[in-house]
């Protein structure tokens, strides 16, 4: 099999930490792993919670970081703004949309951690394009301590029930060890 090269991965995660520590500690191990290989982190520019921790461990390693973050969000999602973030590229954009046309510009591949609905919709909007063939950018979730399984559970009841169309297209890669997200990226 192929090693596709990656050069950045847009990761879709919580702004807040969750109830979890793991979710936290995780998110910055995944952060120092793609600095390690030389993979630059492509995400919504917050400094709070998974998004904050995914920024920090990547920065520790001294990984390139691209935040993108639309401007009503400043006060929501990030405390101390881009001094905590000292490093960071960081692209202030006026909406939503704008920000995700523009991770999804920016990325190569993209990974999903624990997070609220605005996880999810990111999420299944890249899904959505992968299932009807906008991209074939791999799509992957890290499935810290089995927070992802309802939703793999839901992926096939929805195969099972024939609403999808390219089912091989609208699942992302599943993987539990973190160690192992970039290796599968990279062979998907």
């Amino acid at each position: 099999m192929n090693k596709q090269h990656i050069n950045s991965i847009c990761v879709y995660c919580a702004s807040s930490p969750g109830t979890d520590s793991d979710y936290v500690d995780t998110a910055y191990e995944f952060g120092t792993l793609l600095a390690d290989a030389g993979i630059r982190l492509v995400y919504g520019g917050g400094d709070r919670g998974l998004m904050g921790a995914v920024a920090r461990g990547t920065l520790a390693k001294g990984g390139a970081v691209l935040g993108i973050i639309p401007e009503f969000l400043l006060d929501k999602e990030q405390s101390l703004g881009t001094s905590d973030l000292e490093g960071v590229d960081m692209r202030v954009v006026p909406d939503m949309h704008t920000r995700k046309h523009a991770m999804f510009e920016e990325a190569d591949a993209f990974v999903a951690l624990p997070g609220g609905i605005g996880t999810l919709e990111e999420l299944m909007e890249i899904l959505t394009w992968s299932q009807l063939q906008r991209h074939t950018k791999p799509v992957a979730v890290l499935d810290i301590n089995g927070f992802w399984t309802p939703f793999a559970d839901m992926l096939d009841r929805m195969e099972m029930a024939g609403f999808l169309h390219n089912p091989s297209q609208a699942r992302p890669n599943i993987i539990a060890d973190v160690r192992q997200l970039i290796p599968t990226l990279q062979r998907v």
